[in-house]
C-alpha cells in the first residue's frame, strides 16, 4: 500500500511512496513518485471515462433498462388478465353448483376466494411497477451531453476535494503503480469499477543529475565538498551526482566518513567566521513557498545562491532573506497562487484507491 507524504514547506507537493516492509529495519524505500503528475493523469482518465462517449453509453443503458421495465410491466399485465379470467371462471362454477351439494359449494367458493386474492396481489404489483416507472426522472439527453462537455472545467475549478474523491471512489476500485526504469515512466494500472482495466504511463521528472558518462569520481567530489557540510549531506550530494563506492553501492553517512578519514579530509565544523548560509529547503520554509519556486528565483537571478559543483547543495546567504528584491520576488510567487490554495492545504491526505 502506497502512502502520501508531504514536504516540510507549505507549498511543497506531495509524493506517493511505498516504504517497503516497515517491520524490518533497513528495508528502505520500495517505490516513490511525485504525486502531482499522477493525480493529473488519473483525473484525465476519469474525465475521459465520463466523457461524451460514456454519457452516450449511459443513455443507451438507461433506455435499455426502461425497455426492460416496460417488458416486465407487459408481462405482469398478461398475468393479471389470466388471473381475472380464472377468477371469472371460478365465479361461474360456484354459481352453477347445486346448493344441496354443500361440500362441493364450499370447495368452489374457496377456489373463487383464492382466485380473487391472487388477482388482487397482481394488481398491487402492477401498480407498484407503474409507480416506480413514472417516479424516475426523465432522461434529458442534451443536458447530460452538456454536463459531459463542461465536466473538465467544473473539475478543475472545484475547490471541494472531497467531491472529487467521492467520484474517484465510485469509478475506480484500485490503482497499481510500478516504475519503468528503461523509459523513466510510472506505469499505472487502473482497475475500473465493472471489471475493466487500463494502463496509463506518466513521465517522471528527470532530475538535474550528471549524465552517467560525466559523473565525477567520489574522490574528486569529496575533495571539493569535504568540510563544508556534514557527512549526511555529503552522502546525499554524492548519490545525486551518481557517484558510487568501489563496490558499486550508494553512499551512506558511514561510508562517507570512512572515505573522508582515509583521504585525510577535514570534518565539518561550524565556523562563525564563515558567512552564514542556509539551504534551499530552509529558504522555502522561511518564505512559505515550494522549493521549486525557490529554484526559479535562483535561476532568474533574484535570489543569490552559490553551488560549488553541479549536484552539490545550493547555499543562500542569510542576509539575502531580508533583501527587498527577494521579498518582492516571493510576493509575486504568492500572488500567483489560486484563490482556493488555502483550501487545498487543509487536505492532509489525498487517498487513491489501491494507493
Amino acid at each position: 500500500m502506497m502512502r502520501v507524504f508531504y514536504g516540510m514547506g507549505k507549498g511543497n507537493a506531495h509524493r506517493y511512496q511505498c516504504r517497503g516492509d516497515d517491520a524490518h529495519v533497513g528495508s528502505g524505500l520500495c517505490i516513490g513518485i511525485g504525486g502531482v503528475r499522477i493525480d493529473r493523469a488519473v483525473a484525465h482518465e476519469i474525465l475521459e471515462a465520463v466523457s461524451e462517449r460514456a454519457v452516450e453509453a449511459a443513455i443507451l443503458a438507461a433506455e435499455q433498462a426502461e425497455r426492460t421495465r416496460q417488458d416486465v410491466i407487459a408481462a405482469v399485465r398478461r398475468e393479471l388478465e389470466q388471473a381475472r379470467y380464472e377468477t371469472s371462471l371460478a365465479e361461474r362454477r360456484y354459481e352453477l353448483v347445486d346448493p344441496a351439494k354443500r361440500h362441493v359449494a364450499r370447495e368452489l367458493e374457496a377456489r373463487w376466494n383464492d382466485a380473487l386474492e391472487r388477482a388482487a396481489q397482481i394488481e398491487r404489483r402492477l401498480e407498484e411497477l407503474s409507480a416506480s416507472l413514472t417516479a424516475g426522472p426523465p432522461i434529458d439527453r442534451d443536458r447530460l451531453l452538456q454536463l459531459a462537455h463542461d465536466l473538465p472545467a467544473a473539475w478543475n475549478a472545484a475547490a471541494d476535494m472531497r467531491s472529487k474523491q467521492r467520484l474517484l471512489h465510485i469509478v475506480i476500485q484500485e490503482i497499481v503503480c510500478n516504475l519503468d526504469d528503461a523509459t523513466n515512466e510510472a506505469v499505472l494500472l487502473i482497475h475500473w469499477t465493472g471489471g475493466r482495466h487500463s494502463e496509463v504511463r506518466v513521465a517522471r521528472v528527470r532530475s538535474g543529475r550528471y549524465p552517467a558518462d560525466r559523473a565525477p569520481s567520489a574522490v574528486e567530489a569529496l575533495r571539493k565538498l569535504a568540510g563544508r557540510w556534514p557527512d549526511r549531506e555529503l552522502a546525499v550530494a554524492l548519490n545525486r551526482m551518481r557517484c558510487q563506492t568501489g563496490d558499486g553501492n550508494t553512499w551512506t553517512t558511514v561510508r562517507v566518513r570512512e572515505m573522508r578519514e582515509r583521504l585525510g579530509l577535514p570534518n565539518y565544523v561550524a565556523d562563525s567566521a564563515r558567512p552564514q548560509t542556509v539551504t534551499l529547503m530552509k529558504t522555502a520554509e522561511h518564505f512559505g513557498i515550494s522549493i521549486e519556486s525557490v529554484k526559479r528565483l535562483v535561476s532568474r537571478g533574484i535570489l543569490p545562491a552559490t553551488q560549488i559543483m553541479p549536484g552539490a547543495p545550493w547555499l543562500v546567504p542569510v542576509e539575502a532573506l531580508s533583501c527587498e528584491t527577494v521579498r518582492q520576488g516571493v510576493q509575486v510567487v504568492i500572488a500567483r497562487r489560486p484563490k482556493n490554495y488555502d483550501n487545498y492545504q487543509d487536505i492532509k491526505m489525498i487517498r487513491l484507491p489501491g494507493i
